[in-house]
Order: structure tokens, then sequence, then C-alpha cells
């Protein structure tokens, strides 16, 4: 069984910084993606970013462009979310995910492995 396990949230003021981690317990051969997605309060799941293990490519939502970075260390086995400029919006529990395609997830959790924990990002003055 494969499991996720967020770390890295806090609060923090508008343009500030965050790097979140994802531990990841394994990886099976075709797990191709690695996602992060969000639920901000009294809203439902959101997609934020994908990351392509093997092409390197990388998926953006709109509203985080040129703000956030996905990046995964194989060593570790470790995924981030390097979050610059916070906003307010940003304001959410983040959680990760792995798969064999390149899913977004929105309003429910539609990805192959479990919903972790999450780690909750607070962006307020």
């Amino acid at each position: 069984q494969v499991y996720m396990v967020e770390s890295g949230g806090t609060s923090v003021q508008p343009g500030g910084s965050l790097r979140l981690s994802c531990a990841v317990s394994a990886l099976t051969p075709n797990w191709e993606y690695l996602m992060w997605a969000r639920q901000p309060p009294a809203r439902g799941l959101e997609w934020v970013s994908n990351l392509n293990l093997r092409s390197g490519n990388q998926y953006y939502r709109d509203s985080i462009k040129g703000r956030f970075t996905i990046n995964f260390d194989s060593a570790k086995n470790t995924l981030y979310l390097e979050m610059n400029n916070l906003k307010p919006e940003d304001t959410a529990v983040y959680y990760c995910a792995a798969g064999r395609y390149n899913v977004n997830c929105y309003h429910t959790w539609c990805y192959e492995t479990p919903r972790g924990q999450g780690t909750q990002v607070t962006v307020s003055s």
C-alpha cells in the first residue's frame, strides 16, 4: 500500500513563501505522474499542479503559474511544491497524489492513491 505524507504547511503573510513536502512510501514503475491538489475553506477540491516523472513536464493551474514550482527528489522519494508570492486565495489544505495518468481532480478525490491528511496553508495578514 502506497501512502503519501504531506508536511510544511503553516501560516504566512501575503507575499511570503513556503515549501511543501510530500514523502512517498514507494513508487510503482508505471506511475508516471505526481500531483498536488488543494481544498480551500468551504469549497471543493481543486487541482494545483502535476509533474510527469519521465518527461519532466510540469502542469499548473492558471492562478499559480509563475508563483509555484513542482519538483521531485528521487533520492529522497519526496515531492515538493515551492510556493512564492502567496496570496490569501492560496489558503487551503494541500494534498499530494500519484498515478498513471495526467489527472486533474475537481470537487472530489479521483486520484489513484488514497487521500492523506494534507497540510494546512493559511495566507493572512
